[in-house]
């Protein structure tokens, strides 16, 4: 059952706001769905952007307002999203800067959904600056003080002086990302580097952001091969791979095979206690989400009258909100807000 948590009066007619199926947002002439789990019979639904915890298989009932960029990106991953719409009356979408393709939707130009958001340059995407809006639904994946991240321009120095220090020990480097986003990031910062390999997976996501017109360096495909082996043996090399933690199979292997260095970009990783309990020798605080910091930045541009909050930390993040003035809540709870694993899942660490 969903539950109403706000309306907003308007002469023409309310906006309600429900929490259930993802986030449902009824106004007098449509009803719209956002970032639902499953199939929706609103009149439109929105899919914000192409990582999993965020797309669902559609039923043909309700509209689908996507990028192209994420509806290509979504298919790649086994979603296909069917007949799209890239736009519907009295809806904007915006630039969340979160991945490719990832949009915030502007609803009656009043409700802002930010969906997952960062407001940081990087590499080719660019950051998402706030708009304008009554109503605020603002992810807070890192909502809690302390989630403060260095700027992307010292954590690349402070990576290639990492990578300097391993290659001139001789010793390879696994660095590792989640495969839709963080790891097109990686290739991008890391194209003048060698020789650097990809995983599969990663390398099939890089072709399609190619394709989508980034500017992506095409590295060699990893293989298990005696050939490569025999290349590995030549010298230190970086191979870039999903996000794994450093007891996993694969870890395992590379480590008896190589002894390769094993690193993770997180902005999970501002907690020193990351990297021992994912049992990770290095790990870099790079995120594709807001930090602390800059989500009360965000807010404070769009200069909302009242602000939900949702996933992460978002109870600690309403009440910082209700503290500098804003009329703030979370729109969702649950349990282990503050546990690392049950923050959303092992892949979202790689955030």
């Amino acid at each position: 059952m969903t539950r109403t948590i706000s309306k907003l009066s308007r002469e023409e007619g309310g906006i309600s706001i429900s929490n259930g199926n993802g986030i449902t947002i009824a106004t007098d002439s449509f009803s719209i769905s956002l970032d639902p789990k499953s199939a929706s019979k609103c009149d439109y639904t929105f899919v914000s952007h192409a990582h999993i915890d965020h797309v669902h298989v559609p039923n043909g009932k309700s509209k689908i307002i996507v990028s192209g960029e994420t509806k290509e990106l979504a298919k790649l991953r086994g979603y296909n999203l069917g007949e799209v719409i890239s736009e519907a009356p009295d809806t904007e979408l915006i630039d969340s800067g979160h991945i490719l393709g990832s949009k915030a939707i502007l609803i009656k130009d009043r409700v802002l959904y930010t969906g997952d958001l960062c407001s940081r340059d990087r590499a080719f995407l660019k950051g998402f600056k706030g708009t304008s809006c009554e109503t605020l639904i603002i992810e807070s994946t890192y909502g809690r003080r302390h989630y403060v991240f260095p700027s992307v321009e010292d954590i690349v120095v402070e990576v290639n002086r990492f990578i300097s220090y391993c290659f001139d020990s001789g010793r390879p480097l696994i660095l590792t990302g989640y495969p839709l986003g963080k790891a097109q990031l990686l290739s991008y910062l890391l194209r003048d580097w060698d020789p650097v390999y990809v995983i599969d997976s990663i390398h099939r996501m890089n072709d399609c952001h190619v394709k989508l017109g980034v500017d992506l360096r095409e590295f060699e495909l990893f293989s298990s091969s005696k050939a490569f082996e025999e290349k590995a043996k030549r010298g230190p090399w970086i191979l870039i791979a999903p996000s794994t933690g450093g007891k996993s199979s694969f870890v395992r292997s590379m480590r008896e095979k190589y002894n390769p260095i094993i690193t993770t970009f997180s902005g999970w990783a501002v907690d020193s206690r990351y990297r021992f309990s994912m049992n990770l020798d290095k790990a870099f605080p790079l995120s594709d989400h807001c930090d602390f910091s800059e989500l009360v930045d965000f807010v404070r541009k769009c200069s909302p009258s009242k602000v939900y909050t949702v996933h992460g930390f978002a109870s600690e993040f309403a009440a910082h909100l209700r503290g500098l003035g804003f009329d703030a809540e979370p729109l969702e709870h649950g349990d282990g807000e503050n546990d690392y694993v049950s923050q959303r899942t092992l892949t979202s660490f790689s955030h």
